[in-house]
């Protein structure tokens, strides 16, 4: 080869190194903003949830502000005026927490200005109506709530917060809209890059054919390292896009279908709470009526327990456990849906690791879902387990949603069998919750911990995110899960979990 030939071969290859070079610093720049763009838009979107949920906590402290006075009207309970006035007392500090959030947002801030003035005078009006019923003055304080229920102020309030609920569902569809139109615009670099390198490693391939056979070595070694490049590169690209897709899913879960739903739920179940006392008191009513039995005492107040028998009775205390169960189910719900909140917003909760016994933890689990196996006729048996080193909430979620399935998808007619042992082995704990129950198919094994997947038949209510979240949460504590299982003849869940995990080497997801 002569020497002009040998320095053009070197400058092509410079050449071509160079465009490579730059292709990917292009690719690398365009990705680096248009993750920060992603992150934002995320952002936004969360925003905008939470300032609907702001938007319906106020409301709702509002209508039990109204609802806490027309009780302590109609009863004069003492307790009711205080439910009242700690009502009333977060009100304000519940619209200054709004009027922060959407402080950027012009329309918004004219809104929060019209609605502070009607909250103002509503509260005003609260306690006029209090004040009235506390000089016994019943006539005006009855004839002021008939005005005030088809009043301005209420309808103000009513209007200006579905005016506030529109801007957010707004911006929320703006914000969706900008959220995939960046990742259609990452899709697309993602693509172009990928065929400039193709083309480059073509034209690299075209040049090194030319060289001598001294470097016939190097050449091919130079197409494997390319090709293990671009293999690496398409799979990050894709766990990039499937987890980008499942943020998505999730904040559209959140704002969507828990959120609101769970809202409703608080609001009719504290009402439904109030109107018990009213509820049992005429059952009663119609009781002595049938029976002839002496009315209740003149002495008897309204917000006096009835008195009750037989199955009266034992209808009332049935209504007041399924109260408790609806709100610790709320409650439990609602620690999960703050959870993903806070994974949306800030990324992912920060695991703190603390001494945990477990079998208290288990023991704990088994007591919320002791009404669940009763109904399924189960029995629960915790065998010795070993005290680990990890993060309790997700212990919690990760053996409350294995204990649940197994409950949820017992066989019918067969009384359920549970058994949650545990064992250490070399460092590591591992657990095991098995079962007698309906089973899963082998070929099902890994589809139920793909994110909303299910398996077999579908007879019972889910969504196809407790297998996906737990497996997530046993690899972010550096563990592994698995499972045994085979048609009709029960389940074995297996987790192994180091027994002193550390925050500082957490595994995080991919």
């Amino acid at each position: 080869m002569t020497p002009d030939a040998t320095r053009r071969r070197a400058i092509g290859q410079i050449l071509l190194l160079a465009a490579g070079f730059l292709v990917l610093v292009a690719i690398s720049t365009a990705s680096v903003l248009l993750v920060n763009q992603t992150r934002s838009d995320n952002a936004g979107i969360v925003r905008a949830v939470e300032v609907e949920g702001m938007i319906s906590t106020l409301l709702l402290q509002i209508r039990r502000a109204e609802s806490s006075a027309r009780a302590y009207f109609m009863t004069s309970d003492p307790q009711l005026l205080t439910d009242h006035e700690a009502a009333v007392a977060t009100i304000l500090p519940n619209l200054e927490e709004l009027a922060r959030s959407t402080s950027d947002n012009p329309a918004q801030a004219q809104h929060i200005k019209q609605l502070r003035a009607s909250v103002e005078v509503r509260l005003q009006e609260f306690a006029r109506f209090v004040d009235f019923i506390k000089g016994n003055d019943k006539a005006s304080a009855l004839a002021m709530a008939r005005d005030v229920a088809t009043g301005p102020t209420v309808k103000s309030i009513t209007e200006l917060s579905a005016a506030m609920r529109a801007e957010e569902e707004r911006l929320l569809s703006l914000r969706i809209a900008a959220a995939d139109r960046t990742q259609q615009l990452a899709s697309a670099v993602t693509i172009a890059g990928s065929g400039l390198v193709i083309a480059l490693a073509g034209i690299s391939i075209f040049l090194v054919r030319r060289s001598a056979n001294a470097r016939d070595g190097a050449e091919a070694m130079l197409r494997e390292n390319n090709l293990n490049l671009e293999t690496t590169v398409d799979e990050r690209t894709a766990d990039l896009r499937e987890a980008n897709d499942e943020i998505q899913r999730f904040a559209y879960i959140v704002s969507h279908d828990l959120r609101s739903p769970l809202v409703n739920i608080m609001g009719f179940t504290s009402e439904l709470e109030e109107l018990r006392g009213d509820i049992f008191r005429r059952i009663a009513s119609l009781a002595r009526t049938q029976s002839a039995a002496p009315a209740a005492p003149d002495n008897a107040t309204d917000s006096a327990e009835p008195v009750l028998e037989g199955a009266d009775k034992q209808l009332s205390q049935d209504f007041t456990e399924a109260l408790g169960f609806i709100k610790s189910s709320i409650a439990k719900m609602d620690r999960l849906i703050t959870a993903i909140l806070n994974l949306t917003r800030e990324g992912r909760r920060e695991f703190q690791p603390v001494q945990i016994d477990t079998r208290e933890l288990i023991e704990t689990i088994v007591s919320t879902v002791a009404h669940q196996a009763a109904e399924a006729e189960a029995n629960i048996h915790i065998e010795p387990l070993p005290d680990i080193v990890s993060d309790r909430l997700a212990m919690e979620q990760i053996f409350s949603n294995l204990i649940d399935n197994a409950l949820k998808y017992l066989r019918p007619g067969i009384p359920g069998e549970l058994h949650v042992r545990g064992r250490t082995k070399l460092g590591f704990a591992i657990f095991e919750v098995s079962d007698n129950g309906r089973g899963i198919d082998p070929k099902d094994h890994q589809r139920i911990f793909d994110l909303f997947r299910r398996a077999g038949t579908q007879d019972k209510p889910g969504q196809g995110i407790g297998l996906a979240h737990v497996r997530a949460l046993v690899r972010r504590l550096g563990g592994t899960m698995s499972v045994s299982s085979e048609l009709n003849h029960g389940s074995t869940f297996t987790i192994t979990l180091p027994i002193r995990w550390a925050a500082t080497n957490r595994n995080r997801e991919s």
